[in-house]
């Protein structure tokens, strides 16, 4: 029989007999949550929605670990095991957008094969969905949740939002946040701001009106590429200040007081970079062209997605395949 659970601490996730965690455990607690997380056999979940009701919604897959994290508002509400490509059909790694949902979905490569609670990554066939948990990766590509975290899942994320999946993921740090992209110091507070020229950026937002948006900042090509519902707004040069330790994503979330805050989360993709902390001043040593800030600070909201990878922007050409953003062309 499937039915949910409370657990009152680790003694009790513990306690709880495996016929109970296979399906999983709704907590109301971070340190609940914490505890059960680090207990979780494959096929088993823990889920604390009430932790942060509100705000945008990441998902993080650990491919290392078979695990997915779920973060609302920049704080982790749900954790579950997952079972991922197999070799020869690896799940791929990067930044990928909800690019569809589909809640009865059956797949028309597999034989009919039923794919429920759907949510594509790529339209080449990866998504995340329910399937089999064996406790190893197993899938064609795609990632497979419990049944019931799938369906919890469907119900808490919207079209366009982020999925990373990584190798190794990180824990998020929240900091201030100062204007948009703008020097900060470490309290959050503007720090002296020299803009760069005018030359060398453009600015198209009635290419999309509506929808999330995502900002992605190349530190090797020194470029800032904005895309608002898939399709790009904007381009600029940028300049970093120094060259930043590993990948980042950063999403801006309102906190309870009204104040805005950037949640950053390291992400170890590359081997050289695999275990390096977040740092919380990588917002602060970008500088782009004054005109293109003051358009990008009056259409960036909370939910804004913002990703800085040392991965140029145009073809990889170390022979490795990356995907900064998948989107919907």
């Amino acid at each position: 029989m499937r039915f949910w659970v409370k657990l009152a601490g680790l003694a009790s996730a513990l306690a709880l007999p495996q016929a109970a965690m296979a399906q999983g455990a709704k907590l109301s607690s971070p340190v609940e949550l914490a505890a059960a997380a680090e207990e979780l056999k494959p096929g088993q979940w823990v889920w604390a929605p009430d932790i942060s009701p509100d705000g945008p919604v990441v998902v993080y897959v650990d491919l290392s670990r078979q695990l997915a994290d779920i973060y609302r508002n920049g704080v982790r509400i749900g954790v579950s095991t997952i079972s991922s490509g197999k070799p020869g059909h690896e799940t791929p790694t990067g930044v990928f957008k909800i690019l569809q949902k589909d809640r009865w979905h059956h797949s028309s490569t597999y034989n009919n094969a039923p794919m429920f609670f759907q949510q594509r990554l790529t339209w080449g066939g990866v998504a995340l969905h329910a399937g089999g948990l064996p406790g190893y990766p197993e899938s064609h590509g795609c990632i497979h949740l419990p049944y019931k975290f799938a369906e919890q899942l469907f119900a808490t994320t919207t079209m366009g939002g982020t999925i990373i999946v990584q190798g190794q993921a990180g824990s998020p740090l929240t900091i201030p946040a100062a204007g948009v992209l703008t020097p900060a110091a470490m309290d959050g507070t503007p720090a002296n701001y020299r803009p760069l020229g005018d030359e060398g950026w453009r600015w198209s937002p009635e290419a999309a009106p509506e929808g999330p948006m995502s900002i992605i900042v190349s530190t090797v090509d020194q470029r800032m590429v904005v895309l608002r519902n898939g399709i790009e707004i904007g381009r600029s040069r940028i300049e970093y200040g120094d060259t930043p330790s590993g990948s980042h994503v950063a999403t801006l979330i309102r906190a309870k007081d009204g104040s805005l805050n950037w949640s950053l989360v390291a992400l170890p993709g590359h081997g050289e970079e695999a275990g390096h902390s977040v740092d919380a001043t990588f917002m602060s040593r970008l500088r782009m062209p004054h005109g293109f800030k003051v358009a990008l600070q009056q259409a960036i909201v909370p939910g804004t997605h913002v990703l800085v990878t040392h991965s140029p922007l145009r073809a990889d050409t170390t022979g490795v395949p990356i995907t900064v953003v998948a989107a919907n062309q």
